[in-house]
């Protein structure tokens, strides 16, 4: 076991709800287009409306969950996170039994668990600097995204499978566990943060803390960089995550148990990319390992389309393998620069702004791939998205990180936009 999780109690159950949330939303990115596919025969466009349900609230609250972040105490919100997803997936089994689950009801049940998922990562991202020393961060970082990508692999599996043997809408009990254990952990972790502090004498209405936010991303190159560069990548990987399901299921002639079982083996990318990317870092540099793992690593996305029934199925496994890695990698360089770089009064905005235009663009993917997948056919739409997976890290090309060994560690006099406005402590 790892030294941290060893001797560090309250970020150990974090660590556990974090995984088992985790666990809980691989499920559903299976079993939510199987319901789609194999109960409700809904076509390609309309399982890549499912699929951006489930990001759309980002584009809907992700601003103002940044300023209610920095606002409140994390943890309750961390609770409330877990508890609704809870409740909204434990329902599913139960109507689609009396008849009433539809693609309505279930993209309402999307929308709802996304809005749910908006508030617990915008909350966890910034209460773990408030866990763990800053020594701790890289390592706590590391642990997480690793455990995330397992949680991912393990529940993709265990969706597929589930769906396989008692039906896809019986998949969502899973899911319903899986936040149960989280929000049990929650409850658990010993740790109280103050409340935030009051700045300034008078009360700052919602609209001004989120323009700082704004302000902080739009004015700092590297933030402004790092966003950009999430917001063009998310737009290609959910345009083809989108036809996943469709196209290894129509094209490539597999059943659902085994759908499951080749994106858990693709998913172990992740796993390896959060073993590497630390040591990696430390050798060629942290802005060096970004332009490796989010530029070279993912040209493997290019083998995805070449998929098909037989051996070729194992084309989809690396090709995704490589996408996974690169992504996993990328995410745990991107977030420990955040968490150094930007003040702590401003991290939760700063997260919810990124993850405005980071995330937003998920649910466009999803339209798009659904869009090109209706009118041109599954397997050219999929040539066009997995194309744009590596074509995305030419932002980084074009930026400073191409210029400098290692990402930067605090904000210096060239950068203003990086320090807190006017108004803040």
């Amino acid at each position: 076991m790892s030294g941290l999780l060893r001797r560090h109690r309250d970020f150990r159950l974090l660590w556990c709800a974090e995984t088992a949330g985790k666990f809980g939303a691989a499920v559903s990115t299976v079993t939510l287009p199987l319901i789609a596919v194999t109960t409700l025969h809904s076509s390609p466009f309309a399982v890549g409306l499912l699929s951006a349900c489930g990001w759309l609230p980002w584009l809907l609250i992700g601003l103002p969950a940044g300023a209610w972040v920095d606002r409140l105490r994390r943890r309750p919100l961390m609770l409330v996170g877990a508890a609704v997803p809870l409740v909204l997936f434990a329902t599913v089994p139960v109507a689609a039994r009396a008849g009433w689950l539809g693609l309505g009801p279930l993209s309402a049940v999307a929308l709802l668990a996304g809005a749910a998922a908006v508030i617990f990562q915008t909350a966890y991202s910034a209460y773990l600097p408030t866990l763990l020393a800053p020594a701790d961060r890289s390592e706590g970082n590391a642990l997480l995204h690793g455990s995330a990508s397992a949680a991912q692999l393990s529940g993709q599996a265990s969706g597929g499978l589930i769906a396989q043997l008692a039906g896809a809408a019986n998949g969502l009990l899973g899911n319903a566990g899986a936040f149960l254990v989280a929000l049990l952990c929650l409850l658990r972790i010993r740790h109280r943060e103050a409340h935030p502090r009051t700045r300034g004498d008078a009360p700052r209405t919602l609209t001004a803390e989120i323009a700082e936010g704004v302000r902080l991303v739009a004015g700092d190159r590297w933030f402004r960089t790092l966003t950009l560069f999430g917001a063009t990548s998310n737009l290609a990987l959910m345009g083809y995550q989108s036809l996943v399901t469709v196209f290894l299921v129509r094209e490539a002639g597999l059943a659902p148990g085994t759908v499951g079982a080749l994106l858990a083996l693709a998913g172990t990318g992740g796993i390896a990319g959060a073993l590497v990317v630390r040591q990696t870092a430390a050798r060629i540099g942290t802005a060096r390992a970004m332009l490796l793992f989010e530029l070279a690593v993912p040209t493997t996305a290019l083998l995805i389309p070449l998929a098909a029934p037989g051996p070729g199925a194992l084309l989809f496994v690396a090709g995704s393998f490589g996408v996974s890695a690169g992504v996993v990698a990328g995410n745990i360089l991107k977030v420990g620069f955040q968490q150094g770089y930007c003040p702590p009064p401003l991290l939760g905005r700063l997260i919810a702004s990124s993850a405005f235009l980071n995330y937003g663009t998920l649910p466009l993917g999803a339209l798009l791939g659904g869009a090109l997948g209706s009118a041109l056919g599954v397997r050219p739409a999929m040539w066009i998205m997995t194309a744009g997976v590596p074509l995305a890290a030419l932002v980084l090309l074009c930026s400073p990180v191409r210029t400098v060994r290692d990402l930067p560690t605090r904000p210096t006099g060239a950068e203003p936009a990086a320090q807190p406005v006017a108004g803040s402590p």
